[in-house]
């Protein structure tokens, strides 16, 4: 029988390796902003007066900042992970929503397609820019420098 699981290799699950790379998020806002974020923040989101309550990854009241949180990868091939896409798309359509008075900021995986020579969020920017609202930051985070880059 043909392996047909979608973990990323290496990986035991995919929440794992998202609340991995979410307390990299954690602490990289701590160090660089010293921002104390909390783990699956509530905010009240809604197209019309009709509210509902969604948990974005991380979160805080003061200052007011969400941040989704995506540490996704091309495919093994190289080409681009369609999926995945409509899935950054769903968190711009969060940020939308959500109230005004918030910073917001997609907080995602630094990887790199050498084929393509660019990062999955710089692809993401290049094809998909009309997606993101005014306002929201993308940042692209590296996990073997441990460092940060705001692309937008």
């Amino acid at each position: 029988m043909a392996d047909s699981n979608f973990q990323r290799v290496g990986a035991e699950h995919n929440a794992g390796v998202g609340r991995s790379f979410e307390a990299m998020a954690q602490t990289f806002f701590k160090a660089t902003e010293d921002i104390d974020l909390v783990e699956r923040f509530p905010v009240e989101i809604g197209v019309s007066t009709k509210k509902k309550v969604h948990r974005f990854d991380l979160g805080s009241r003061s200052p007011a900042l969400l941040i989704e949180c995506k540490s996704h990868t091309w495919t093994e091939t190289g080409n681009m992970p369609s999926a995945k896409m409509t899935v950054w798309n769903e968190a711009m359509y969060y940020f939308l929503i959500a109230p005004q008075e918030f910073r917001k900021v997609l907080f995602v995986l630094k990887h790199h397609n050498l084929r393509r020579d660019l990062t999955l969020a710089s692809y993401y920017l290049r094809t998909h820019s009309h997606m993101v609202p005014d306002g929201v930051e993308v940042w692209e985070f590296d996990t073997d420098a441990l460092s940060g880059e705001r692309l937008r």
